[in-house]
């Protein structure tokens, strides 16, 4: 007994060191906290990002980059940048893959504090229950400066809560061309201070059966 009371006193991190999760280094000025991982040698691999000229990017499953704005260890979130709509034309610039979309299998899912504004859409959306109406809060972008390529045109918004798909945000040629998001919407704050982004949560390492 009086060895292992020796031992712990003079290694008193032996035990923790060997079980602390092996943090990637920082991506530029990000850092990477675990299970996220940037390569082979770190984090945990189901959870892969990239890190490309020091900014970090998640890769959704058709094979686009989205460059990652933040990250939250302790909400197990991050929030990655919606894709640029086009300067000449209502369309966002991962319109020919669909829009954007996880593996269901993926750790990853889309959390349910974004608000999605669709522009540029058919009238057949107007079957759906989405907000299409004047009050809709995708007018406010559209006559705004950073929507003035989709000014006019028939948009809609809605909150991406549990009962949609928490895998894929949609758009296409016969549908919707682009879209946008905010974390944690709020109509009643001005433009300036809507959050934009789509929040993205995993599931920890532990809770993945």
């Amino acid at each position: 007994m009086n060895g292992l009371v020796l031992f712990l006193f003079l290694f008193p991190f032996a035990c923790v060191s060997s079980s602390s999760p092996n943090n990637c280094p920082k991506c530029g000025i990000m850092d990477v906290p675990y299970p996220l991982s940037t390569s082979d040698n770190c984090g945990n691999p189901n959870y892969k990002i990239y890190c490309k000229n020091e900014t970090l990017e998640f890769l959704s499953s058709v094979g686009f980059y989205y460059k990652i704005l933040n990250i939250n260890p302790h909400t197990s979130s991050l929030i990655i940048s919606p894709p640029f709509i086009n300067k000449h034309s209502c369309q966002s610039s991962d319109l020919s893959l669909g829009g954007f979309k996880i593996d269901e299998n993926s750790p990853f899912n889309i959390s349910s504090r974004n608000t999605v504004m669709l522009f540029n859409c058919s009238e057949n959306i107007l079957m759906s229950p989405l907000n299409c109406s004047s009050s809709s809060p995708c007018r406010r972008f559209e006559e705004a400066k950073k929507g003035r390529n989709c000014r006019n045109t028939l948009c809609c918004s809605y909150l991406k809560d549990s009962s949609m798909t928490s895998h894929r945000i949609r758009i296409r040629d016969q549908g919707c061309t682009a879209y946008i998001s905010f974390v944690d919407f709020k109509d009643e704050e001005s433009i300036e201070s809507w959050r934009y982004g789509i929040e993205l949560q995993w599931i920890p390492p532990n809770n993945i059966n």
